[in-house]
């Protein structure tokens, strides 16, 4: 029997291309923040509301310190295994493959592992040994102990508005993470990246992000998810694409948040509030 290790990018995304810097406008001192985890090895956990700008955060900072970034989507069925890696059996033998973890703790990259509370508990135990003093990560079925290469950073995110309700991380879990909170931007700030993400113009981008926050006030009234910046870049950019304003948000804006009647209607009476 052969064993070799390999490596596999297939579900995952390592990007550094200095050429293409993220865009990303700060709201307080996260940038700061992240930059003396990322310094000093303390692994990071940005909390948040769906769309309001985290993943694009994380970007933008593998960007700011030239680290690689490999991103794990997070669900149900993650695996230990998925993380770490497996045996592979293959015509000339059985070779080991690196999961995105165990490739991101060998190149010092940043993992980010995002809605980490949809995984399964006992594949979040793994990440223990990377968040406190050790920084390493055992591999039981090679037998082999990988120390973190300079550079790794180990950060999750999560919306604790809408998992709380459903799951939650463990206190001994969270306890070993510097927390950063996200919200939206406030309308000054969710205008102006409105206004250059959605390629559109500055009048079309404030009426969007007031219409927004109409629509977020409707979360008392049985919205489960309040529309998020992510959504209202894409009824901009389908408006900038020549669809009628009013159309855009209707397909990008309301259709998304609820099927239920009477939501959809109060919806759409304040998209025609909005956009007379």
């Amino acid at each position: 029997m052969t064993l070799a290790a390999e490596t596999s990018t297939e579900g995952l995304r390592s990007d550094r291309q200095r050429d293409a810097e993220p865009f990303y406008l700060p709201s307080g001192n996260e940038v700061a923040v992240f930059e003396q985890c990322h310094a000093r090895g303390l692994a990071v956990m940005l909390k948040g509301p769906t769309g309001c700008g985290k993943t694009r955060f994380v970007e933008h900072m593998a960007w700011r310190l030239d680290r690689p970034l490999i991103t794990i989507s997070c669900h149900d069925d993650l695996s230990a295994s998925d993380l770490i890696g497996r045996f592979l059996v293959r015509h000339d033998g059985t070779v080991w493959q690196d999961g995105p973890l165990t490739r991101a703790v060998r190149e010092g990259a940043i993992c980010y592992l995002d809605e980490v509370v949809e995984a399964r508990q006992d594949t979040i135990v793994v990440l223990h040994p990377l968040t406190d003093y050790r920084r390493m990560l055992p591999i039981d079925k090679t037998g082999e102990t990988i120390e973190a290469a300079p550079g790794f950073l180990l950060v999750v995110s999560y919306n604790p508005g809408y998992q709380r309700m459903l799951k939650d991380l463990k206190p001994s879990t969270r306890q070993r993470f510097v927390a950063l909170d996200f919200d939206f931007p406030p309308p000054e700030r969710e205008t102006a990246i409105v206004e250059r993400e959605g390629q559109t113009d500055h009048a079309t981008a404030h009426a969007l992000v007031e219409l927004g926050n109409r629509l977020r006030a409707l979360r008392d009234r049985g919205l489960a998810e309040v529309p998020s910046t992510r959504l209202l870049i894409a009824t901009a950019r389908l408006q900038a694409g020549g669809v009628a304003i009013r159309d855009a948000c209707r397909a990008a804006l309301v259709s998304p948040l609820s099927d239920e009647p009477s939501l959809v209607s109060a919806m759409c009476d304040l998209v025609d509030a909005t956009f007379v």
